[in-house]
């Protein structure tokens, strides 16, 4: 017959291996398991069943990811095979005093941007443009899904804090955790997002400049748990004002994307976006050209003219000296418009698999040519 103490100590062994999704951690190390409790079915019978209860605490109240947590757990108990089980998961939340020790421990593994200390194996893309209404945050937001969808643990960071839009191209309509100062990033189609569009009072106009300005990407980076993501995207302002200075300064690692539509018009204001790079230590990676056809019947038709990603890539070569190729051409097509309007990037399918025809491809093929280096 099997020993009560260690079937609660083979359990909790199991229990380590269950991970808290949103702080990256095992529930065991994060003290969410406050007991674990086996006892004899029946005392009376010489039998190997047991009740088992497991006490766990949560972060906070009405946790968004409690019936994730519980089912994981739920499995790391029902994966016990030494005797019957009878599982029983008792759900409370941390009190105040133990939910504050656990918060002041994250922060003091994180007194500064985690992103900016050496060795950090993210690779972060900063999203960028030479002016607004090019796609720019389209191309974040189905980069970051596609990512996810191929296996990547990924973040994005809406840094465009007069424009955010990245909470309606994602479905958001939920507010990040506040974990006693500590913020939990919303997470929607496997990616963590993060914007200020998601707090109270982000409909009215935001006129941040300068210090304050730098103030919120600090805060997106320091005050927000992102655990240790493979890829960090950064949806930048339009134009190389503040911000993009700001990302330069925090996150010297960060490599540059500048998206453009095939026109002079934009083209040529895209490559002052590129040009930033003279003057920070940020190298620019490559360039997507959005819109460039439409396809009609079989045939590819150039509605804002053609070239300008091309115009964009070669010039940024020869300022900047080393090779800044045109990484792909995006086509217009409405479906992306309007299956990104309704919350779910257009890469997608309905169940969050990656698509498999030409969006879906074009931009697995990015994915990977930004990660290949």
């Amino acid at each position: 017959m099997s020993d009560a103490r260690q079937i609660e100590a083979e359990i909790y062994e199991r229990l380590s291996k269950v991970i808290d999704p949103e702080l990256g951690r095992s529930v065991t190390d994060l003290g969410m398991i406050a007991a674990i409790e086996a006892t004899p079915a029946d005392a009376n019978v010489d039998t190997d069943a047991y009740d088992v209860t497991v006490h766990v605490e949560l972060t906070v109240p009405g946790c968004p990811l409690s019936e994730t947590i519980t089912n994981q757990i739920n499995g790391a108990v029902s994966s016990y095979t030494g005797a019957q089980l009878n599982t029983h998961i008792e759900v409370g939340s941390m009190s105040r005093d133990k939910l504050a020790d656990l918060v002041a421990d994250l922060k003091a593994e994180r007194k500064q941007n985690p992103f900016s200390k050496p060795g950090v194996k993210t690779r972060i893309f900063a999203i960028a443009s030479g002016k607004g209404g090019v796609g720019k945050s389209s191309v974040t937001a189905n980069l970051a899904a596609t990512f996810a969808a191929l296996g990547y643990d990924t973040a994005a960071i809406d840094a465009d804090i007069y424009g955010f839009s990245l909470p309606r191209l994602f479905g958001v309509h939920t507010q990040p955790t506040n974990l006693n100062g500590m913020l939990m990033p919303v997470t929607a189609w496997g990616v963590k997002l993060i914007s200020i569009g998601m707090f109270a009072g982000a409909d009215r106009a935001i006129l941040w400049r300068g210090p304050r300005l730098q103030r919120s990407l600090e805060q997106f980076l320091s005050d927000v748990w992102w655990g240790e993501p493979d890829v960090l995207l950064l949806d930048l302002a339009p134009g190389t004002g503040d911000m993009a200075i700001s990302v330069a300064q925090a996150l010297p690692n960060a490599e540059l994307v500048v998206v453009t539509t095939p026109q002079p018009s934009a083209s040529d204001i895209a490559v002052r976006s590129g040009l930033v790079a003279l003057q920070v230590p940020m190298k620019v990676r490559g360039v997507v050209e959005n819109m460039s056809y439409y396809e009609h019947k079989g045939e590819k038709l150039g509605i804002f003219g053609a070239g300008g990603g091309q115009r964009v890539a070669e010039q940024l070569t020869e300022a900047l000296g080393y090779d800044v190729p045109l990484m792909a051409q995006l086509p217009l097509e409405p479906e992306v418009r309007e299956t990104g309007e309704a919350g779910r990037p257009a890469v997608l399918t309905s169940e969050g698999a990656l698509r498999t025809d030409g969006i879906g491809q074009t931009f697995r093929g990015l994915a990977e040519r930004l990660m290949a280096l």
